[in-house]
């Protein structure tokens, strides 16, 4: 029985999925990455040979995200791949024929236009926390409310009271100032999702031509009222995939097979990787004027990979 795992490494969260030979999800994981990707990675890695079945054998292997190098030093990945083919790769085998994918993670947001399964331009925002998951937490602790309900009460929204969005702090004095004027918590609730998917539209999608089916992915798309307020600005349905949350490490996964299945082996450490010791140590090279800081990944006491010089010097370095 084999198996093909997908990590996608990001700021925010840290995402593992098992899919087996028939491409269906068998395991996923969804953890808080908390500025320690080495320690996450491994963590999963321990979960994951617990939970799948003994008979299941990785027979391959990819990485995704802002992490994808570091995971791809630790696991022994076959194939390493930027986070928008992944998420494409992803959501065109969940939602066959998407043209159009918003996706709001914890610290940042895209969009990626496909036409005929082919990616034809995307666009990212990672200057801004406006819309972002991270935000919604925050303005979620700030109100007492348990993030899992905050879309279900914009959803009982009546009369969306209008919030200003472009910035976050902006939205969150305004948000206050709405309260103190006395509308229901409700309705503040759904102009603050109705202004994030105006931020959103006004600058990661601005002249983008959003056509259906359109795939909403990403942490965010947990919360029914962005769903919605999507689904209004935008007067189409807004599709939120299985898998919604993981998106990027199915992408991984996918790829990884079609990789493996033309190489014919895979460079899979295995699970034991969760126990070895690694440490990330980095050093400025003086050989230009340049500066670079390079990175070095020691496996106990030696280095397995370098990677941030501009001239690949380092990384053609044995090690």
């Amino acid at each position: 029985m084999k198996g093909f795992l997908g990590i996608d490494v990001g700021s925010v969260s840290t995402n593992l999925v098992v899919i087996d030979e028939q491409e269906e999800v068998i395991a996923s994981l969804y953890l808080q990455t908390a500025g320690q990707p080495i320690k996450v990675i491994q963590e999963g890695m321990r979960t994951l040979a617990k939970t799948l079945p003994e008979r299941m054998e990785i027979a391959g292997v990819g990485t995704t995200g802002s992490g994808r190098q570091l995971a791809g030093v630790l696991v022994g990945a076959d194939i390493i791949k930027n986070e928008i083919t992944a998420h494409a790769v992803a959501t065109s085998h969940m939602v066959p024929g998407v043209q159009t994918i918003l996706e709001i993670g914890g610290q940042d947001s895209k969009i990626i236009l496909l036409r005929n399964g082919i990616v034809t331009d995307f666009a990212m925002n990672t200057v801004c926390a406006a819309g972002t998951g991270s935000f919604l937490d925050h303005q979620a602790v700030r109100l007492q409310i348990p993030i899992q309900e905050f879309g279900k009460l914009a959803l009982k929204s009546t009369n969306p009271v209008r919030i200003a969005g472009r910035c976050s702090v902006f939205a969150e004095s305004d948000m206050i100032h709405k309260q103190q004027l006395g509308h229901a918590l409700e309705d503040i609730i759904a102009g603050l999702c109705e202004a994030l998917v105006r931020n959103y539209l006004n600058n990661v999608g601005k002249g983008k031509e959003i056509l259906p089916p359109i795939a909403f992915q990403g942490g965010v798309a947990a919360n029914l009222g962005m769903k919605a307020a999507f689904e209004k600005a935008l007067g189409m349905e807004v599709i939120v995939p299985p898998h919604f949350e993981v998106m990027g490490a199915v992408g991984a996964a996918l790829i990884a097979k079609k990789e493996v299945a033309k190489v014919g082996k895979t460079n899979f450490k295995g699970f034991n990787i969760s126990d070895a010791h690694y440490q990330a140590k980095s050093f400025e090279c003086g050989g230009c004027p340049n500066l670079c800081e390079v990175v070095q990944i020691f496996e106990d006491d030696k280095v397995i990979a370098r990677w941030g010089g501009r001239c690949g010097k380092w990384e053609n370095v044995a090690v």
